[in-house]
């Protein structure tokens, strides 16, 4: 078996992996990729946040992304029975970007990859982790090609960003289940003939159809749309038929799709994914750091993922940096309680889209525009400005917030 050596070892080509790789290449040290797939590849997650351009400014990403002329994003718009609500990233509370992209993600991640691979770090596809022995903080990977080629790879330092794959949580019985229910998501990318545009497809919609049950609505610069239906088993368990036919009937079955939708044509058959939330005990070890949706994926909705996956890969890879340059890193300090604060603070806000909290508040008559704005400021990915009231107080201050809502209408009505 043939033995190679790198500083670092990265787990998974997509955002998470490549940012990180590409970080800890400029900083001089030797990096490869091993990806278990062949690039391009299909996944969900096609709505970016504003947050994440700042991970993908540093990684050195933005001219490959832009030349591919994806749709621009500029804000996000939430539909109930008739009432909109529309937030526009440009008027957040907090300073940063106003505006990013929604992307087919084969195209993006695959950009991305190639693009890394320029600057000089190999991607290894079809290619399988099967097994890591540390000693001390360096390692040695065993991988195995599509063909059944073995090899060995010397490592100082290993990132996991491999997303759903979970590679050293499984390896190393790290995992634990998440406290959020089980959803089930049935989606499909469409010809979008009837598309409005005089409010899209510069924003993503996502649309209330019963309680703890909405679909997303992602228009690309193509004139395809990706739309999915996401709910929990008993939703999907109303329809019967093909993936094709319970699609067209869920589409047939909501006001807001049932015009747009009639007998649009679909780009691939509707696909289903359940059961997507996860997370691990902890997100570092001697030798190792986990990023993106191997650390805690949530829920499609607030499109959460690559923020999180970009951002908690551009933060530790400034760590890894440190550590091979002798540093000794308080990673539960400097990694675990940073990663933590953005993923709770989107746990939050999941648990409160789900629990209708957050139709209480989006959906109000007289709506704040201060509040609004904070808000908005976490919806573009702003997850850790412990300025915005509705960051440092998430757990407590969205029910609040709901609470005086309702009892300021309810006294409205009596008036």
């Amino acid at each position: 078996m043939t033995t190679e050596k790198v500083d670092v070892l990265v787990i998974g080509a997509g955002p998470s992996g490549t940012v990180a790789a590409s970080i800890i290449n400029k900083a001089g040290y030797s990096v490869k990729i091993v990806e278990k797939l062949k690039f391009p590849r299909f996944v969900i997650g096609e709505s970016l946040l504003p947050r994440c351009m700042d991970a993908l400014t540093e990684a050195g990403f933005i001219d490959a992304i832009s030349e591919k002329g994806f749709q621009q994003k500029s804000g996000a718009k939430f539909v109930k029975q008739g009432k909109i609500c529309d937030f526009t990233f440009a008027e957040q509370y907090t300073p940063g970007w106003q505006w990013t992209w929604q992307v087919t993600r084969a195209d993006f991640d695959h950009t991305l990859a190639q693009t890394v691979e320029k600057m000089g770090v190999p991607v290894e596809y079809e290619t399988t982790v099967t097994g890591i022995v540390f000693n001390g903080s360096d390692s040695v990977t065993t991988v195995e090609d599509i063909h059944g080629n073995k090899k060995q790879i010397e490592a100082r330092f290993i990132v996991d960003g491999s997303g759903y794959g979970r590679v050293i949580p499984k390896l190393f019985n790290l995992e634990k289940e998440s406290v959020l229910q089980p959803r089930k998501a049935l989606f499909a990318h469409t010809n979008d003939v009837r598309r409005s545009m005089a409010d899209e497809p510069n924003r993503i919609t996502a649309v209330v159809h019963d309680k703890g049950v909405w679909i997303w609505i992602i228009p690309f610069s193509t004139g395809i749309t990706s739309v999915g239906f996401v709910g929990d088993h008993t939703f999907h368990d109303k329809f019967s038929g093909t993936q094709e036919e319970m699609f067209r009937a869920m589409l047939a079955s909501e006001p807001y799709t049932a015009e747009r939708f009639k007998d649009v044509e679909l780009i691939f058959e509707p696909r289903k994914l359940e059961a997507w939330s996860a997370t691990t005990d902890k997100f570092y070890g001697e030798g190792f750091v986990l990023t993106g949706n191997v650390t805690e994926f949530l829920d499609p909705i607030f499109s959460s993922g690559v923020t999180l996956a970009t951002v908690s890969a551009q933060t530790a890879a400034k760590l890894v940096i440190r550590k091979l340059q002798g540093e000794n890193i308080d990673w539960e300090k400097e990694y675990m309680e940073p990663t933590m604060q953005g993923v709770n603070v989107f746990r939050s806000y999941v648990m409160a889209w789900y629990e209708g909290t957050l139709d209480t508040i989006f959906f109000s008559k007289n709506p704040d525009p201060v509040v609004k704005a904070q808000i908005c400021s976490v919806l573009a990915g702003y997850v850790w400005d412990q300025s915005n009231p509705y960051v440092e107080l998430h757990a407590t201050e969205l029910k609040r917030l709901a609470r005086k809502i309702e009892l300021t209408e309810k006294l409205g009505s009596l008036s």
